[in-house]
């Protein structure tokens, strides 16, 4: 099976003096049904090069959660794991798949404008352009315009963009989550297998 390094969020517990990095078990689920074994990276940058050697992956995926440190996230540790990570996959021509965050990062390194959005926290909505139907939306910042090299390829109703990518870069990206879904949806299992292979 095909190894993918998965960034993960970090939670933050003060009362233990601790934070943690989290990946919801669900995305391992869902990236198993996508045909990838996926290898979580501590937020300990120093350790992602040493990981990446030691597993030589197919490719990328930046996982949701957290906020952008330009949005008022507290997390640098995690950008800067992640950016470690988007430096790797450029020199080894790997591909990357972002979700929600890890869009939001993709998309801010291209130099899109990312704004804060009203109704999409828990709620679900319809898109238009290559993927047009319902998903989730557990998001409060968006994306409402990209930066050069970049493609919108799917949008909510009100015009912020939920699918994006550029393609020489060979970086991917939705908004939604689809490991949050009830049953795994073969249209996002053909999705990320599609945008990883291209």
């Amino acid at each position: 099976m095909r190894s993918l390094l998965v960034s993960q969020r970090v939670d933050a517990h003060p009362g233990r003096q601790e934070r943690r990095d989290a990946l919801d078990q669900r995305l391992c689920r869902f990236l198993l049904a996508c045909g990838y074994l996926p290898v979580p990276v501590p937020n300990v940058p120093e350790c992602a090069r040493e990981i990446w050697d030691a597993v030589r992956p197919e490719g990328v995926l930046l996982s949701g959660g957290n906020d952008l440190l330009a949005l008022g996230g507290d997390t640098p540790e995690r950008e800067a794991t992640e950016t470690l990570l988007l430096d790797l996959a450029a020199h080894h021509g790997a591909p990357v798949f972002g979700i929600c965050h890890g869009l939001q990062l993709l998309a801010q390194r291209g130099g899109a404008t990312l704004s804060a959005l009203q109704g999409h926290v828990a709620n679900r909505h319809e898109l238009a352009g290559e993927v047009r139907r319902e998903v989730n939306s557990f998001h409060q910042w968006g994306i409402l315009a990209l930066g050069e090299g970049w493609e919108a390829l799917a949008r909510a109703q009100d015009q912020s963009i939920e699918f994006a990518c550029c393609r020489r870069a060979r970086q991917w990206g939705i908004m939604w989550h689809p490991e949050r879904e009830g049953t795994i949806a073969p249209e996002d299992v053909a999705l990320v297998r599609q945008a990883l292979a291209r």
